[in-house]
């Protein structure tokens, strides 16, 4: 499954950027090494956690990367989309370059991962201080706050 929504389009893409989604194998290479990158710039080096961002979940087949591009050609945010057991699906890895931050990138693919889930149970694991942004997108806190690299997480759920 692959796709785009053009700005203005349904999926709510902000003015200028366009929201795309394929599986891993289908992402061309230079698109996949910028999704990559900008996870590795966000989450290793301004966050300053190392931890293996390739955890292996990126090739199972099911995996579906989505991106929002900006009107230059880069990568503006990324996130992924897996399956998890019983029929339940996961949204995780969501990054925004600093650029784009608060102009709408991550929303529009928030909004995608769960019109891509179809009729599941959608899961993510949320940095405690955007459980309120996640909120509004329907997921509610499911369990206890845990540490994950020092940063204070909470499990988050949006029933179907």
């Amino acid at each position: 499954m692959s796709g785009e929504t053009p700005a203005g389009a349904p999926a709510g893409a902000p003015a200028g950027l366009s929201v795309h989604h394929a599986p891993t194998a289908q992402v061309p290479a230079l698109t996949l090494y910028a999704l990559l990158k900008l996870r590795v710039d966000v989450f290793v080096v301004e966050q300053e956690c190392a931890y293996p961002d390739l955890d292996g979940r990126d090739a199972e087949p099911t995996a579906v990367q989505l991106w929002v591009q900006a009107a230059d050609g880069s990568v503006a945010a990324t996130a992924r989309l897996l399956a998890e057991p019983g029929g339940r699906a996961r949204i995780g890895r969501v990054a925004t370059a600093r650029a784009h931050r608060g102009a709408g990138a991550a929303g529009a693919l928030l909004r995608r991962g769960i019109e891509l889930a179809g009729g599941a149970d959608v899961l993510l694991d949320a940095q405690s201080h955007l459980a309120g942004w996640y909120g509004r997108f329907g997921f509610r806190v499911v369990g206890e706050e845990y540490l994950d690299d020092g940063i204070p997480h909470l499990p988050m759920l949006r029933t179907a």
